[in-house]
């Protein structure tokens, strides 16, 4: 996209640099907020994972979803998240911040959705859901798009971190919440399509 007011050059944030700033800049942010609180948490003795801790099929606790995802169980838990929230995180904002932001939402609202129907007696927290949601995101969306360099991407990503996604089957993931792993990927693959949709007015070559 051009800026008319600065003679046709591109505009800052419309450049690849401009959208590896911009992304490195929220998920940094996004991961520190995280970090705060669960060291909040931790001081609190993580009183606020009994109270903000998603409770499945719990009517009082259905908001939970909202906020289960910004939770941890330990500093370990959240350190597991870390980087493959950043690394997925990064790559999905290099679309922009729409992508980012509908991916995140879907993934968060799809996870905790399977997690209070499905979900097990316990308190679920974590931002492993996200984590999935992102990654299964970019694994699927080159072929809706049938872009190859996306495609590619996928590739090399299911090649490098292909493993994480037996932690969506429950004979595999039984000690951790593989319902909210699954309520990701769901709502990762749901953002690819939904994202992969051309507008209304959209003129296609050749016409």
């Amino acid at each position: 996209m051009l800026d008319p007011a600065r003679n046709g050059t591109p505009r800052t944030g419309d450049t690849a640099a401009g959208r590896a700033r911009t992304g490195l800049l929220v998920v940094g942010l996004f991961v520190l907020v995280l970090y705060l609180i669960e060291i909040i948490n931790t001081l609190m003795l993580h009183s606020l994972n009994r109270t903000f801790g998603l409770r499945p099929r719990n009517l009082d606790g259905i908001l939970d979803i909202l906020t289960f995802p910004l939770l941890h169980a330990n500093l370990a838990h959240l350190f597991s998240n870390t980087l493959p929230l950043i690394v997925f995180g990064f790559l999905v904002l290099l679309s922009g911040l729409r992508v980012f932001f509908t991916t995140l939402s879907l993934s968060w609202l799809a996870s905790g959705v399977v997690v209070w129907l499905i979900g097990g007696f316990n308190i679920t927290v974590g931002a492993s859901g996200l984590v999935f949601g992102l990654f299964a995101f970019l694994l699927v969306r080159g072929f809706f798009n049938r872009n190859w360099w996306q495609i590619l991407l996928s590739v090399v990503l299911f090649l490098t971190y292909g493993g994480v996604l037996f932690g969506i089957l429950p004979t595999v993931a039984s000690f951790v919440s593989w319902q909210a792993h699954l309520g990701g990927a769901i709502g990762g693959v749901l953002a690819a399509l939904l994202l992969s949709v051309p507008r209304a007015g959209t003129l296609r070559a050749g016409h």
